[in-house]
């Protein structure tokens, strides 16, 4: 190995530290021994980094997008209110009408509406049932369509939640 490469290879080295610890979590990476552990410097990491692997959280998270991971993991959060949508698809649509509900909650905090506005989310897709269940046809994709351009005109939830599509995926 030449003069330079071994000068690139150890300034490399020095500067790895810097992002890792820039991220939020320590050399040991995300997961949940970084949740645990945290990002203090030394043998500590070491552990953090055997609970990381014994326990598969890092690559669950860097999935996911969860165990300190980041905010957005490789299973996007459209693609999770399609999935939840779909899934309980028949007692979400109960619960629209009625205004309430653990799975229209569930479908709220997905849209990431905090939980004090719950109550108006419940209350707007009540209201607006209708135009979001047009007929006994209608697909989850389209109640979600519907819904993200209800909630783009509702002047609470529209600065409460974040509906922002195109800044998620």
């Amino acid at each position: 190995m030449g003069r330079y490469s071994r000068i690139a290879v150890a300034a490399s080295l020095f500067l790895l530290p810097v992002s890792v610890f820039a991220a939020g979590y320590g050399a040991a990476g995300c997961g949940l021994g970084s949740m645990v552990i945290g990002s203090k410097p030394g043998a500590e990491q070491i552990f953090a980094s055997t609970t990381n692997a014994t326990l598969g959280s890092q690559t669950l998270g860097i999935t996911f997008g969860t165990s300190n991971c980041g905010d957005h993991g490789l299973v996007k959060i459209s693609k999770e209110r399609e999935v939840f949508a779909q899934e309980n698809y028949t007692s979400l649509i109960k619960e629209m009408a009625q205004g309430k509900g653990e799975n229209l909650y569930t479908l709220a905090s997905l849209y990431q509406c905090p939980a004090g506005s719950h109550q108006e989310f419940g209350a707007m897709v009540q209201e607006k049932f209708d135009s979001l269940v047009a007929n006994d046809q209608t697909t989850s994709t389209e109640l979600l369509s519907q819904l993200e351009n209800q909630l783009t005109r509702h002047p609470k939830l529209a600065k409460s939640c974040n509906i922002n599509l195109s800044a998620l995926n």
